[in-house]
């Protein structure tokens, strides 16, 4: 008799789950999006101002939910993200995980599978 156990983790986390890139984005679904808003309940299509301008009202609808952090994908390739934004979801409680686009999308799906409440703010793979 053997004193193992097996464990298995469940594939499906609730909510919206980046299923794949495409040349015209995220997809979620059958859809594809060319930059996504994420929380653990909802996701919309997103319109990112330029990056240097991101601002806490930006992200005010993901927020608003106080998750533990925000991932933010920067695009095609990791870039830092503007101090006072960082500093102003810090102060509202609400840390700023920053990696490029595709790390991001790949993180909520393993984030969200272990029931993490966060969310996600994804910049276009093109930016």
């Amino acid at each position: 008799m053997s004193d193992s156990i097996r464990i298995t983790r469940d594939p499906t986390a609730p909510g919206p789950i980046v299923r794949g890139f495409a040349a015209t984005g995220f997809r979620v679904g059958e859809i594809a999006y060319p930059a996504l808003l994420l929380s653990p309940d909802w996701h919309e299509p997103w319109s990112p101002p330029p990056f240097d301008a991101l601002t806490p009202e930006t992200v005010a609808a993901l927020v608003d939910e106080a998750p533990e952090f925000l991932l933010l994908g920067t695009g095609a390739n990791l870039r830092r993200a503007p101090a006072a934004f960082v500093a102003a979801l810090e102060a509202r409680g609400v840390g700023v995980e920053v990696m490029d686009s595709r790390a991001a999308a790949r993180a909520w799906g393993v984030l969200r599978s272990e029931g993490r409440k966060i969310c996600a703010a994804l910049y276009p793979l093109d930016a």
